[in-house]
């Protein structure tokens, strides 16, 4: 297999440096890579072509369980399953396409069942938006990532 989708290889969608550092597997099985394609179709290709086309950097999407453990991801990661993914649109540089644009067009615009504005940088935007999409069961859940004495904490906003 060679794409998820449109613009997501396979290897940008399982490439993970903690796999990497720590010698693991990050292969998918079968119902994760049809959440994963999922996600990709109803989500990130949408929000791709809705706000222009450009190129969106994947900083995160599928993790095994072993990679998501050492990543110090949740038990219940959308990662883990395949049905999420993080998207950073910062590392292009694109003067006209920000972490906020991606994440008020996916809130403003598509179905979902997570959407994270995580964490804020300087210029308060997102340092990346993290989205999910389940089949039939979305909760079109809104919040954002903040750090409270050193542990992630999100919020409903």
């Amino acid at each position: 297999m060679n794409k998820i989708s449109a613009h997501i290889t396979y290897a940008e969608a399982t490439k993970s440096s903690v796999a990497i550092r720590h010698g693991l597997e990050n292969k998918p099985n079968e119902e994760e890579i049809k959440r994963m394609k999922l996600v990709a179709e109803k989500v990130f290709e949408p929000m791709r072509k809705g706000l222009g086309g450009h190129a969106i950097f994947v900083s995160s999407f599928f993790r095994s369980e072993l990679v998501n453990k050492k990543a110090g991801g949740s038990k219940t990661s959308g990662h883990r399953k395949g049905d999420s993914i993080d998207a950073d649109a910062d590392v292009y540089n694109i003067p006209e396409l920000t972490n906020e644009d991606i994440f008020n067009f996916i809130r403003d615009n598509l179905e979902f069942d997570q959407l994270i504005w995580e964490y804020t940088n300087e210029d308060g935007t997102p340092c990346w938006v993290h989205m999910s999409y389940r089949e039939g069961n979305n909760r079109n859940q809104v919040l954002k990532a903040i750090k409270v004495k050193g542990k992630t904490k999100y919020i409903a906003i």
